[in-house]
């Protein structure tokens, strides 16, 4: 339950901006040991669904990990819904963006033919890189790891 209510602001903010909540998609990758303090990768995708059906979500979750030392655990969900009219034109705009810069990204890493490495950007908001900050730093305020 916990849990649960620590995701639920994590996914009203995975959608776009505009898109009447609607488009969100959210994914963590967590250090195992964290997984396991958490519960499991069962109970964090168990929250996930608990968190996406107060939202009003149609979803898909998505997981798999290692209990390995020092592995890594990926988690995910994202909102199925039809996607409204006035709505789904913010949405698309939004993918086409995160694509371009996905692909700008990964083209500035390749374009250095000098053999230099490009600058490094900062992580996008809504990418996992940023989304997996967010729900350590969700879980750790809300005293869910010891």
């Amino acid at each position: 339950m916990a849990l649960a209510k620590v995701l639920v602001p994590l996914l009203e903010r995975s959608g776009p901006e505009g898109a009447g909540g609607y488009g969100g998609t959210f994914q963590a990758h967590v250090p195992s040991t964290t997984a396991k303090e958490l519960g499991g990768l069962d109970l964090i995708r168990a929250a996930l669904r608990k968190a996406a059906r107060e939202l009003g979500w149609t979803f898909s979750t998505y997981g798999f990990g290692s209990s390995r030392e020092g592995s890594t655990t990926l988690i995910g969900i994202y909102d199925k819904r039809e996607i409204p009219g006035p709505y789904a034109k913010v949405v698309e705009k939004h993918r086409q963006r995160q694509m371009r810069a996905a692909v700008d990204r990964v083209s500035a890493r390749y374009s250095a033919l000098d053999g230099s490495a490009p600058a490094p950007s900062p992580p996008l908001p809504g990418t996992p890189v940023v989304q997996t900050k967010e729900f350590l730093a969700a879980v750790a305020e809300h005293g869910l790891l010891a």
